[in-house]
């Protein structure tokens, strides 16, 4: 039998960890002359946490992308749960109803309210009644601290608020897996706490995440691995504790001592 842990938080979540979920084999990407991701290969188990970091420009949002095909790639092969990404129509849709997305800017429907927005794809998507999607969905707004603002518009939050608003629509499609592309960075510094505790809790209950983030101290609270991407390339992958106390590579110690200085 293989563990498993059930969180209630994260409604209906079974992750059987140690399985391999997401795997990436020799996948490359180009943008004209420019290679952006060159020759990756990757695992994520379930139930990990990954937090992909590095400098501006060295691939990490463009992996994260291409794991649910935001972005495509020239060649090589990313599977979740054993199944190759699909190129497109019914298969590219229930992939991404399958994987989780939380974007650097929101990404939430401005003509919706709060509610509406974590709605949306239980109802249509998932085949869910109005009431039942209204139960769950203010269930996971109680559970990142937004349910009082169920009615607003998302204009009427603060950028905190909407990227809470945004993992509760992410976590209400029950995924097997969450992207999170630099979800604090267009943050104000005092609301950047408040969507990482999300996130800590989250990690804390068994969901697999990839986070992609400038967030040091995020990476070392919540991450099982750390993988370092420098020009299209991992150039490092292993443990926050070794890889924050003992970095082997230029490019790393580098990277550290400019970012841990601010």
């Amino acid at each position: 039998m293989e563990p498993t842990e059930t969180s209630p938080a994260t409604s209906n979540i079974t992750v059987r960890r140690g399985e391999p979920l997401v795997v990436i084999t020799d996948v490359n990407k180009h943008y004209g002359d420019l290679h952006v991701l060159k020759n990756i290969n990757a695992t994520v188990n379930r139930g990990e946490v990954v937090v992909v970091i590095g400098p501006s420009g060295s691939g990490k949002s463009t992996l994260c992308r291409a794991i649910n095909r935001l972005e495509t790639i020239d060649d090589g092969s990313i599977t979740i749960d054993g199944k190759e990404l699909p190129a497109e129509g019914k298969a590219l849709a229930q992939l991404r109803a399958d994987v989780g997305m939380v974007f650097q800017a929101f990404n939430l429907f401005a003509h919706k309210t709060v509610l509406e927005n974590v709605t949306l794809g239980p109802i249509k998507v998932r085949g869910m009644s109005k009431a039942d999607a209204e139960k769950k969905a203010m269930a996971l707004l109680e559970r990142v601290g937004v349910a009082n603002q169920a009615k607003k518009m998302p204009s009427q939050l603060s950028g905190g608020q909407q990227q809470r608003v945004a993992i509760a629509r992410a976590l209400a499609m029950d995924p097997k897996l969450i992207l999170l592309d630099e979800p604090t960075s267009a943050l104000d510094p005092e609301m950047i706490n408040e969507v990482l505790e999300v996130m800590v809790d989250l990690a804390n209950e068994g969901m697999t995440m990839i986070v992609v983030t400038h967030e040091m101290g995020f990476a070392r609270r919540a991450a099982d691995r750390v993988i370092f991407m420098a020009e299209g390339d991992i150039v490092e992958e292993t443990t926050p504790e070794k890889f924050f106390t003992n970095p082997q590579s230029t490019r790393a110690k580098d990277f550290l001592s400019k970012i841990l200085a601010h």
